[in-house]
């Protein structure tokens, strides 16, 4: 399987001629993520991961498109492309369903606090052919399964670096790279990183940063 990882929180996964892109939002290059894609997964209504435009002209253009969304992202894109409505699926923590050939469970359910005057969003984490797990805007440790490959929010208006660590160590998967890094500068990223490579080694965890376009074979 073949990951590229897209500014801030979008990752793009191939593999036999299957794409399936992950929350392409307002921040990453989506249209380029999108290019070719059987099928989103988008893990809430939050811009930086939900890009609605994008999402609206890729489902004009491409007729094989399908989309997996919490309820209330899927009913918002089925009101913005009514044509497509068809091909935009609900999506909840503690189910499963097949995207693009890949293996989907969901997990979690809710956004993390931002604060306590803010509302809580729908949040859905997805593990992908039961090893690569994007975890959305939440700290969700999946149960029940073990991962592969964990996708990390480095960083977040909700989140600090200990929690963030204390993730990576309770998931525990063999390999690890960064989301979530759009609002962080250079010295930021690295100064976090450098947190999650160190202590997370000592649990086992090989962490790599990977630049916007880069891509690896998992």
């Amino acid at each position: 399987m073949l990951l590229t990882k897209f500014t801030h929180a979008c990752v793009r996964l191939e593999q036999d001629g299957r794409v399936l892109v992950i929350d392409p939002g307002i921040f990453s290059e989506s249209q380029t993520a999108l290019d070719g894609a059987d099928a989103v997964l988008i893990t809430h209504e939050h811009a930086d991961h939900y890009d609605a435009e994008a999402l609206t002209e890729a489902l004009a253009h491409s007729s094989g498109l399908r989309i997996h969304a919490p309820a209330g992202v899927a009913h918002d894109l089925r009101d913005k492309a009514p044509a497509q409505a068809a091909r935009i699926f609900d999506a909840a923590a503690g189910e499963s369903f097949t995207a693009a050939g890949f293996a989907v469970q969901g997990f979690g359910g809710q956004h993390a606090l931002i604060h306590p005057t803010m509302p809580i969003v729908a949040n859905v984490g997805y593990l992908i052919d039961d090893d690569v797990y994007h975890p959305g805007d939440s700290l969700i440790v999946p149960d029940g399964v073990s991962v592969g490959t964990l996708l990390i929010p480095v960083h977040a208006p909700w989140s600090k670096v200990s929690e963030v660590v204390d993730f990576v160590v309770s998931v525990r998967a063999p390999q690890a790279f960064q989301i979530h890094d759009g609002l962080l500068n250079e010295q930021g990223l690295a100064f976090t990183e450098s947190h999650i490579a160190r202590i997370g080694a000592a649990h086992g965890v090989k962490f790599r940063h990977l630049n916007s376009g880069q891509s690896v074979e998992l």
